[in-house]
């Protein structure tokens, strides 16, 4: 009988087996070096193998790796507090990924509607070509059809408008409504920023409703488009937001950040999670925030961001049947493909560079934040030669 493979069959893997990391390479187990502009599809925050992250784990190995939430976790209070101080918000709630985060994010919403007296408003406004995980819950969140197949009835609770259409959202806003949930960049939706005018209508219309705005910073929090969070580009604060990839740099860890106003729904035995806060994860978590806060740190991403923006311009400018647009924000790009992205995937990836696929047939680009100018030209000579590959093919 031949060999059945032991995994569910859920992912298209890449045939490509990595052994190690150094920065922002990754190196296969033949030896083969690949400039991973993937990072684990924007986790791996800080690169492979960073000294600072690598030392507090193992620091935290040598003594004690899991406690639950039966005990306090001096960890949590500390990573707690810097997360606070950091941002708009007073309470946190540590997950162990980003749907956990949202899920946090979204019973938060209800529960505080619940706690005033109104059990009835629960209904969440969300966007077309949004992305909030793969949870019963986040999935419907999403409203993505291709995610909610198969999987039974949709929650309930979660009302889809087109993005950017402030019109549909008022129109949407029921006696019913919790809340607004929305990406400040939509990720696998295509690298689509919100505008700064539509983030400032989202937060003047849940201050005139009374509705909670919750962001889900998933993908674009702890530094990745050049501010700590990116709804910081817009000069708006939410109430309810939700973290997880780069806080971690690699280590599976989220968070729920939110008000005191938000959160006061959120007593004891109303949620909890046996993982979350962990010290191993806590550990790594203040490692990250160790770097990122450091004074210059996200000044240098939005330098290396400008030059690889200004490179994927100048490609766009001479590569017209490859790439269509350059989107995004910060180090979080995109290259809509005039071609199907998949052939633009295979093509850089011929070059040993790794990328992301996304929606709206989009290639994501997400290098580590500690990527300098010099390894952005390097990968910007990637993507030129493949683009260079391509258009000959599609001459020929």
């Amino acid at each position: 009988m031949a060999d059945v493979a032991p995994l569910y069959e859920t992912y298209m893997r890449a045939p490509l087996r990595f052994t190690r990391g150094e920065g922002v390479w990754l190196i296969t187990e033949d030896g083969e070096r690949y400039l991973d502009f993937a990072a684990g599809v924007a986790v791996n925050s800080l690169g492979h193998a960073h000294p600072h992250l690598v030392a507090a784990l193992k620091d935290q190995a040598d003594k004690v790796w899991h406690l639950s939430n039966l005990y306090e976790v001096p960890g949590q209070e500390s990573l707690g507090r810097r997360l606070t101080e950091a941002t708009f918000a007073d309470k946190v709630f540590f997950t162990n990924s980003g749907a956990e985060a949202l899920e946090c994010a979204i019973k938060t919403a209800r529960r505080y509607h619940f706690a005033k007296g109104h059990a009835g408003k629960y209904h969440i406004i969300t966007f077309e070509g949004a992305f909030h995980g793969r949870t019963i819950a986040t999935i419907a969140a999403g409203g993505q059809e291709k995610y909610i197949e198969g999987f039974g009835p949709k929650a309930p609770g979660f009302l889809k408008v087109p993005f950017g259409d402030i019109a549909a959202v008022k129109d949407a806003i029921t006696e019913e409504t919790a809340g607004i949930l929305i990406e400040p960049v939509q990720g696998e939706g295509g690298l689509r920023p919100v505008s700064k005018e539509f983030m400032q209508e989202l937060r003047q219309l849940c201050d005139e409703y009374g509705l909670l705005l919750i962001l889900d910073e998933v993908q674009t929090g702890v530094g990745r488009t050049g501010r700590l969070f990116a709804h910081e580009w817009a000069g708006v604060t939410p109430d309810i937001m939700a973290i997880a990839k780069g806080i971690g740099g690699g280590f599976p860890l989220g968070a729920c950040l939110a008000t005191n106003e938000a959160a006061a729904g959120m007593v004891a035995g109303t949620h909890g999670s046996t993982y979350g806060g962990n010290p191993l994860a806590m550990a790594v978590g203040n490692a990250v925030l160790d770097v990122v806060l450091e004074d210059g740190f996200l000044e240098h991403v939005r330098d290396v961001a400008l030059v690889f923006r200004q490179g994927l311009a100048a490609l766009k400018d001479r590569f017209p049947d490859v790439i269509e647009d350059i989107r995004g924000e910060g180090l979080m790009l995109g290259i809509k493909a005039k071609i199907p992205v998949a052939d633009l995937l295979k093509g850089v990836r011929a070059e040993n560079l790794l990328a992301v696929p996304a929606g709206d047939n989009v290639l994501r680009l997400l290098p580590p934040l500690t990527v300098t100018a010099e390894e952005a030209r390097e990968g910007l000579a990637r993507i030129e030669r493949a683009a260079e590959k391509l258009t000959a093919a599609k001459a020929a």
